[in-house]
């Protein structure tokens, strides 16, 4: 094994006993909590060999870094998900790779969701991006649509063309009444998906907890975490 590959199946090693540990501490089954693997910043060489290692859920933010990793790793079996804020210009692409999108918080984004959706010929799964932070523009800080305009945005992303309604994602806020309360802000979470499910009973994904928060996540009952730095270590510092 190369010294990388080393690096990389230690720290999986180590976050699988978190999640184990985890789903034990709260009477969950292991298989109940999905890793995706957030590999932004990341070259292609290391998403490869996250696949050899076993991870079969990797996701990316910047498409302008995905869509050329995932070019590259088109041979692989891997789920793409995008996980950041996503302008209407590039949807295009995103549909050309992504397998969920899971920052989707706005109509206009739907819309441009579906329309490429249906010109690729592909089924795109969706999650809503809920802002637990948002102020009185309705918008989190991060992006992300009000717990209040859950339902509307939802039954628009059900009766679009070409889209899939999941189920929500939310980051941990930095801001607000959440703000370094991460269990809180999932459990929010969960309740928001419980009504969610009673409209939309497919729409069971809840993707919530990180590196940081993933014990956290995975106590109020998220189906999946996105660990970055946990796995692959510190980011280079970009630009």
């Amino acid at each position: 094994m190369t010294d990388r590959k080393d690096e990389l199946a230690g720290n999986l090693a180590k976050v699988e006993e978190r999640i184990a540990a985890a789903c034990a501490a709260a009477g969950r089954r292991r298989d109940e909590v999905t890793l995706i693997v957030v590999t932004k910043t990341y070259p292609a060489s290391d998403v490869r060999i996250l696949s050899e290692l076993g991870v079969r859920h990797v996701a990316e933010n910047r498409d302008q870094d995905a869509a050329p990793k995932a070019a590259e790793c088109s041979d692989l079996p891997l789920q793409w998900h995008f996980v950041g804020q996503l302008q209407t210009n590039k949807v295009r692409s995103v549909v050309g790779y992504a397998d969920v999108v899971q920052s989707v918080d706005r109509s206009r984004l739907v819309t441009a969701l579906s329309k490429e959706a249906v010109r690729a010929g592909r089924e795109i799964g969706c999650l809503l991006q809920v802002a637990l932070d948002a102020g009185a523009s309705g918008r989190g800080e991060r992006g992300g649509v009000a717990p209040e305009g859950v339902e509307e945005l939802a039954g628009l992303v059900a009766a679009s063309p070409g889209l899939r309604l999941d189920g929500l994602m939310t980051v941990a806020p930095l801001t607000g009444e959440y703000a370094g309360r991460q269990r809180a802000a999932f459990e929010r979470l969960m309740d928001l998906s419980t009504d969610l499910r009673r409209a939309h009973p497919a729409a069971t994904m809840v993707s919530a907890g990180m590196s940081a928060d993933l014990e956290e996540a995975v106590a109020a009952g998220a189906t999946h975490v996105r660990v970055g730095t946990a796995v692959l270590g510190v980011r280079p510092r970009l630009g």
